[in-house]
């Protein structure tokens, strides 16, 4: 199945090669597509010779998932705003492969754009985006976005185009939250001896060994069917997420923890992006910023009604101190400050920031 799965990608890439005539993205303003900045963008692309441009980007969440629900709003804005120069074709679900497979061919630049979690992005940027999913870093959601829309987030992103990548704007993934079958989660103790489904991230996976837990990364797109089987016993996602994926339905537990928090990026390939006039390429930075912080909101907004529905589904949601997760934690710190010696410094500023 999946050595299927991966022909049908690699497929669908030489396709895209064969096929793409251009493409694009970056980030900038948040303004709406009211503001002065927008206005220009769209007189600009009004100006444009008439060639039109099909972009194609991929994502591992569901349809009915906040961030596909923005990217289709992202996708719309630019067709108007471009006067339909520019058609944005969204695959959803690791329809043309895993998170780790996408990026390798943003990377070859056969695939367009995704939307990449941090912890895979990490490994394309400087090595201190790795610091993002250290835990319990960020007090709230205010605390992230004055880190990631200010000096900080910029610094982060060195390297990017070493791996023929751009990134038009942070988008969300949210504040992460445990989930089991087994038992509801008051300390860190009740976490020992269970296995953990995680994304592609050393730091994650070193959480969840410090807690006494098992954990492994696995395909986000086939976690449900490992979960109702019982490859897994639980796995983490921020609460939209969880929600989307129906994770009720397979998942007895849910401890709010807000253990940690990671972006979804929008990234493109650079050989994609370069090949666009410059403004088809500052519509698509206005609009990625504009959605971005869209989606950012619509996150916050819709977390309270999405726990009802969980909660009516027959879940049971648990909200643990804190701190003696946050202690047992020390570790990965420990571990992480022996490892970077840029590491203390940068945890010092984002904390600086609360």
């Amino acid at each position: 199945m999946k050595n299927v799965k991966k022909f049908a990608a690699l497929l669908l890439a030489l396709i895209m090669v064969l096929s793409l005539v251009a493409c694009g993205g970056s980030s900038s303003s948040s303004s709406s597509s009211e503001s002065t900045e927008s206005t220009e963008s769209t007189d600009a692309a009004e100006e444009n010779t008439g060639e039109t441009y099909t972009i194609r980007i991929g994502h591992s969440d569901t349809t009915s998932n906040l961030i596909h629900i923005n990217l289709e709003r992202f996708a719309a804005a630019v067709n108007e705003r471009t006067n339909g120069q520019v058609e944005i074709q969204i695959f959803a679900s690791e329809q043309l492969g895993s998170n780790a497979e996408m990026i390798e061919m943003v990377e070859m630049g056969s695939l367009d754009a995704m939307m990449l979690p941090s912890g895979q992005q990490a490994s394309y940027a400087c090595e201190k985006f790795y610091a993002l999913s250290l835990p319990f870093l960020f007090a709230d959601y205010d605390h992230v976005y004055r880190v990631l829309d200010g000096e900080i987030g910029e610094e982060l992103l060195e390297g990017l185009e070493d791996h023929n990548m751009i990134q038009l704007a942070y988008w969300e993934n949210g504040l992460r939250q445990f989930t089991n079958n087994v038992r509801a989660i008051e300390t860190p103790a009740d976490m020992e001896g269970l296995k953990f489904r995680t994304p592609e991230d050393a730091l994650t996976v070193a959480i969840f060994n410090a807690y006494g837990a098992s954990a492994a990364p696995f395909a986000f797109s086939e976690l449900y069917l490992a979960l109702q089987q019982g490859t897994f016993d639980g796995q983490e996602n921020p609460v939209a997420n969880i929600h989307a994926n129906n994770f009720q339905n397979v998942q007895k537990h849910l401890t709010m923890v807000n253990y940690q928090y990671q972006p979804k990026n929008m990234i493109f390939s650079l050989s994609t992006w370069n090949k666009l006039p410059e403004d088809i390429q500052t519509v698509l930075k206005e609009a990625a910023v504009e959605f971005g912080n869209q989606h950012r909101q619509d996150i916050r907004d819709n977390e309270e009604s999405q726990l009802a529905d969980l909660v009516a589904a027959g879940m049971e949601v648990g909200y643990p101190d804190t701190q003696p997760f946050i202690d047992q934690a020390q570790s990965v710190y420990d571990d992480f400050y022996a490892k970077y010696d840029w590491a203390e410094d940068l945890v010092a500023r984002i904390n600086e920031l609360k």
